[in-house]
């Protein structure tokens, strides 16, 4: 496909604020469409490269980079590429895709149900859940896979470690996707002394697995299948339960990892304590604590938000940022801020995604080479580094969640796209003239624009609601332009 004809199916912000951001937004495009790749034999070709690596594909990259994808579905092989994951691990098929580390976070039925809202693709619901049952197959997987199991027919690069126990899971950094994280380490300030305490269960490896539970309960409603729903709404509320007695630290307002015997914490902040946040396993008051831990410029605030490690520990590189102990990234960023909203934290959500993506917008301008990163420093306008080297250029790749989905769904206010329900909710609270063109979700063909004044302009190609602050306006196919309530 030609750069004209994909440019026809992604959605056109504008955005007089900040024109730079659109010039990113773009930029992110481009290199997402250069990693669209084509591998014969594959379960799926074409499919969304991670920039990381031509031989290997990740479970955690590939299923971020279906967040973005999702806007441009025709044109980008986001969920698609999942089939190369599924067909090997859960139907025995052979691949010649080296899978790098099957023990990546189960965040497939996260993925599903986002790509889902947005098309509404029902044939391919009742495929993943009742045909293929790809998603519960994972999660039994997840719970029983055994240490040192590699698939038996396809390229594997690094056996299971993960291991399933009555109180959560025995994991790793690299297996987690925060590679050389100081989480589990030992002694009193041992700078990265022991970086994966074998002894140590993991919150995000619970939080994602009731995350998965949640989702494929209501993909199950949204199917009418209400005993799927009801089996998984059973295992969620197990899970909940176990993260909120075990994990978390009422003295400080945070989840943390534990240690198997004793079940005390691991007290080391980073943004993984977020992910029971995004599964709606806190209650009102523990999401508050949360969210005074992104307020605090000592933790994981500051200018530059979302740092991978508090900013007060120990071992955060400030410097550099060192991979996952202090660089920024953009799948751990994206998952907090998705997560500040579930719980209604609207204008934090906001400010935090647009300043991350002033940061990547300033880092693009000003270092050379020009271009979107694998991650980034916490302090300074430059890509962090690992072990003393750069990290990768050219990385959407998942960093492209930042520059198009926080973008699009934070920054410009389209905070609910729901395709099943034909309906949109727009949170308008940035100035001038700003909006979305050329936006599809399921059947119809939408722009949508306002002059910041309290007008809004609207286009589209069906009938569906739109909900600006809490006031519904029943758009039918056609132009209409209308002055919004107050």
């Amino acid at each position: 496909m030609t750069e004209s004809d994909w440019r026809q199916h992604v959605p056109k912000p504008v955005f007089e604020q900040n024109a730079g951001l659109v010039e990113l937004y773009w930029k992110a495009w481009e290199l997402a469409h250069d990693h669209i790749k084509h591998l014969e034999g594959l379960p799926q070709s074409p499919y969304m490269d991670e920039a990381f690596s031509d031989t290997n594909i990740w479970i955690w990259d590939t299923c971020f980079m279906a967040h973005f994808c999702k806007y441009a579905a025709d044109s980008f092989p986001g969920i698609e590429s999942l089939k190369n994951f599924y067909a090997p691990m859960h139907d025995g098929v052979t691949s010649p895709m080296m899978i790098h580390i099957l023990d990546n976070p189960p965040l497939f039925a996260w993925t599903e149900i986002a790509y889902y809202k947005l098309t509404a693709d029902h044939a391919h619901l009742d495929q993943l859940l009742h045909r293929d049952q790809y998603l519960q197959k994972h999660f039994k997987w997840f719970d029983t896979v055994q240490p040192d199991y590699v698939l038996p027919h396809s390229p594997t690069s690094a056996p299971v470690c993960l291991k399933r126990i009555a109180d959560g899971y025995f994991w790793e950094g690299g297996r987690s996707g925060m590679d050389n994280t100081v989480r589990g380490r030992t002694g009193a300030h041992a700078v990265c002394a022991r970086p994966n305490n074998p002894d140590m269960l993991w919150v995000d490896a619970v939080a994602q697995q009731g995350l998965s539970a949640l989702c494929i309960a209501r993909m199950a409603n949204a199917l009418g299948d209400v005993e799927l729903a009801a089996t998984y709404e059973v295992e969620y509320e197990k899970l909940k339960c176990l993260v909120n007695d075990l994990y978390w630290n009422e003295e400080e307002g945070i989840y943390y990892d534990i240690h198997a015997e004793t079940k005390a914490h691991m007290k080391v902040k980073t943004p993984a304590s977020f992910w029971p946040m995004l599964a709606e396993m806190c209650t009102e008051e523990q999401a508050a604590r949360l969210v005074e831990l992104v307020k605090d410029p000592t933790i994981f605030g500051g200018p530059i938000p979302w740092v991978s490690l508090a900013r007060n520990d120990a071992d955060f590189c400030e410097g550099d940022g060192d991979y996952w102990r202090g660089g920024v990234w953009l799948p751990t960023a994206y998952m907090g801020i998705k997560a500040l909203a579930k719980y209604g934290y609207d204008e934090l959500a906001a400010k935090t995604s647009l300043e991350i993506l002033e940061h990547m917008l300033e880092t693009y301008r000003t270092f050379i080479p020009h271009t979107i990163w694998e991650c980034y420093n916490p302090s300074e306008p430059v890509p962090a580094k690992h072990r003393g080297k750069q990290v990768r250029p050219d990385f959407c790749g998942w960093s492209a969640l930042g520059p198009i989905s926080l973008f699009i769904e934070d920054v410009l206010g389209f905070q609910v796209i729901d395709a099943a329900q034909k309906q949109v909710v727009w949170w308008l609270h940035q100035e001038g003239r700003h909006g979305i063109q050329n936006l599809y979700f399921g059947d119809i063909h939408a722009d949508m624009m306002t002059d910041g004044k309290g007008k809004v302009s609207v286009s589209s190609s069906g009938a569906y609601t739109l909900i600006i602050h809490g006031h519904a306006y029943e758009i039918e196919a056609g132009t209409k332009t209308f002055q919004l309530r107050t």
